[in-house]
Formats: structure tokens, C-alpha cells, sequence
């Protein structure tokens, strides 16, 4: 269900919007990302596995995946993973390296920038890091409780951070060097995944379904999902939401093309 708060909300996705359920009977789904290849990646963390679905085929991409978590790929096409205490890529053959580890606790989600950093949370350690183009691991921010989902906005000057313990929605400006300005409190919402579309609008997995806020933490709506929802990520040529909720995927069709991080 579409549940309209202001009527810009139906500039972003239609109200008759069909919410499909594309995969199901996993124990607890996240970190979708979709690939310009046309295959969707998910996370079923307590399986230990991240799942390749295509077309309504699912199979297992990788095995044994050390509670991957959150999910995104970078300008190559690589993938990149939080999992337990590490954060990695993949490479085009299949092997993994690891970009970060050491000090680490709970790596649980990250986005990939255009000057090749990747900025990733760790919600046990209540801090927010980058890995730099150069390989450099730094904190760039612990004011969070529980920092989650991670994305940026559409014109890469802020990071936003879903504070999910601190039940906060964070914004951060970006300076020059990729590190973090002051943050300050968009909305008090305790989120899980985030995106961002084109327009600014912040697309937030709540126990209430999808939240869209307006960049001003006003709330446009609500996409209401069948199960409580984790993580969300843009589909094919960003449009569209894949949303992963507990046992299942999910597909709703948007008016708003996604923010492009990949």
C-alpha cells in the first residue's frame, strides 16, 4: 500500500504502485544491490550466503560469506561487502580482498563515492569510516549510537547515516579530502537501510515500511511492505525499488530515478 502524507509524494512513485514479492523463504534478508549486468545481489545473513537473482531464478552467488551484511558495487563492476569484522571486494575472478579489517566489530552497510572512497558504518562500535582511494582506513565519525545505513546525496557533498540505536537520521557535509563536517539531525526516525533519489528525497527502511522524507526531514509518505523492511536499492537503470524485509524481496515501480553511486 501507498500511503500519501503530501501530494508531492505522487511525484515520486504512483499511488496504485504494485508491491510484488519477487523471492522468498530466506531467514533474514539485506543489503540489496542491483547490477548494470541486470542481476539483483542480496545478503541472507544468518544462511551465511549472499543469493544471485535474475529474472525470477535464484542462486546462490556466494557461500559461506561471513555474515555478509550490506552490499554495493563500485565503478568496475566489483562487488564490495561488509561482513563480520572486515570490509571486502570482490574481483572480477572471484577471489576477495580485504579492503579494511582490524578493530572492527560489526560492518553493516556502506556506498561507494565518485572519487573512489567508500565510506561504511560499524553500528557495535557507533562509528562511521572511510576507505580512501589510496587504501587508507580512517574514522570520520562517532557521534552516532548505532550507526546503519549509509548513502549520499544526489550531488555527493553529504553522507547520510541512519543512526538506528540513536534513532536519528544524519547528515554530514563532505569536505574536499572526504572527510566529515558537524552532523546534524535531519529526522528523529530509527532507520535501517537508506537511499537517496535524484530530487534529494531520502528513501529510509523503518519498522513502518519505506519513509521518503523531503532533504528537510519532512515526511512525503510511505511505501507499506507486507513484512518490516531492512534495506532498499535502486533497480534496473536506477528505477524502481528492490526492498529486502525480513524472508523475502520485494519490487515496487518509482516516478523518481535513484541517486547513481556505481
Amino acid at each position: 500500500m501507498i500511503d500519501v502524507r503530501q501530494p508531492s509524494f505522487l511525484k515520486l512513485i504512483r499511488q496504485d504502485a504494485p508491491i510484488r514479492k519477487i523471492a522468498d523463504g530466506y531467514r533474514f534478508t539485506e543489503g540489496p544491490v542491483f547490477s548494470r549486468r541486470g542481476f539483483l545481489l542480496f545478503s541472507d545473513i544468518p544462511n551465511h550466503r549472499i543469493i544471485h537473482w535474475r529474472r525470477g531464478a535464484a542462486t546462490v552467488f556466494r557461500e559461506s560469506s561471513n555474515r555478509a551484511n550490506g552490499l554495493t558495487f563500485d565503478h568496475q563492476g566489483r562487488l564490495l561487502t561488509c561482513e563480520a569484522g572486515r570490509v571486502t571486494r570482490t574481483e572480477k575472478d572471484g577471489t576477495i580482498t580485504v579492503l579494511a579489517a582490524g578493530g572492527l566489530e560489526g560492518p553493516n552497510d556502506l556506498v561507494y563515492a565518485i572519487d573512489g572512497s567508500i565510506y561504511f558504518t560499524d553500528l557495535p562500535k557507533g562509528r562511521v569510516y572511510q576507505i580512501t582511494r589510496q587504501g587508507q582506513t580512517r574514522v570520520v565519525a562517532q557521534d552516532c549510537v548505532g550507526p546503519n545505513g549509509v548513502t549520499l546525496s544526489p550531488n555527493q557533498q553529504r553522507l547520510y547515516v541512519a543512526d538506528y540505536r540513536g534513532k536519528a537520521l544524519r547528515e554530514y557535509p563532505i569536505a574536499p579530502d572526504g572527510l566529515l563536517g558537524a552532523g546534524k539531525t535531519v529526522a528523529a526516525v530509527a532507520a535501517d537501510g537508506i537511499k537517496t533519489s535524484e530530487d534529494g528525497a531520502l528513501w529510509l527502511a523503518t519498522a513502518e515500511g519505506i519513509q521518503v522524507m523531503d532533504p528537510a526531514g519532512s515526511l512525503l509518505g510511505v511505501i507499506k511492505t507486507p513484512e518490516a523492511p531492512a534495506n532498499l536499492a535502486w533497480g534496473e537503470g536506477f528505477h524502481g525499488l528492490y526492498i529486502t524485509a525480513r524472508t523475502s524481496v520485494y519490487h515496487v515501480p518509482t516516478l523518481a530515478p535513484g541517486t547513481r553511486t556505481y
